[in-house]
C-alpha cells in the first residue's frame, strides 16, 4: 500500500514524509509503506506526521544529535529492529561510527550490559555488514 490521498493532502504528514525518507532512506520507507494494511495505516500515518513532521522537525537539536539520542533510546528499550534502522539514520545525520560506539558504550553503565551488548550486535550488521556464517 502507499500513502493515501488524505495523508498525502496532510501538510504536516508530507513534511515527516520527507523528514522520514532523508534520514532512514527510501528503500526503509517503502518497505514501511508497502506492508502497510488498512488497521496498520493509522500507526504509519501517526509516526509520520507526528514523529517525523513534528518531533523531528523542532529547531532545538540538529538530526546527528537526534539520531544519537534515539539510538540509546532505543538501546534501553531494546528494540533492536528499529536500532539498525536509526543507526543508518545515525550515519546518513553524519555521526560517526566512534560516535555511535560511544553512545552504546555509555549505554551499559546506564541501561546495561545485556541491552548494550544486543545493540552492538545490530550496530555492527549496519557498520560491518551482515555476520559471516
Amino acid at each position: 500500500m502507499q500513502p493515501t490521498p488524505a495523508m498525502m493532502a496532510d501538510a504536516d504528514f508530507q513534511k515527516g514524509l520527507a523528514t522520514r525518507t532523508q534520514v532512514m532512506g527510501e528503500d526503509f520507507v517503502a518497505k514501511a509503506f508497502a506492508g502497510m494494511t488498512e488497521f496498520t495505516e493509522p500507526i504509519q500515518h501517526y509516526v509520520t506526521r507526528n514523529a517525523w513532521g513534528d518531533v523531528w522537525q523542532r529547531p532545538g537539536l540538529d538530526l546527528k544529535t537526534r539520531s544519537l539520542i534515539t539510538v540509546a533510546f532505543l538501546t534501553a528499550l531494546g528494540r533492536q529492529h528499529e536500532l539498525k534502522g536509526h543507526v543508518r539514520g545515525a550515519l546518513t545525520n553524519g555521526a560517526t561510527v566512534q560516535e555511535i560506539q560511544e553512545v552504546l558504550l555509555h549505554a551499559s553503565i546506564y541501561c546495561g550490559v545485556p541491552l548494550a551488548v544486543d545493540a552492538f550486535r545490530s550496530a555492527a550488521e549496519v557498520v560491518d555488514g551482515p555476520p559471516k556464517p
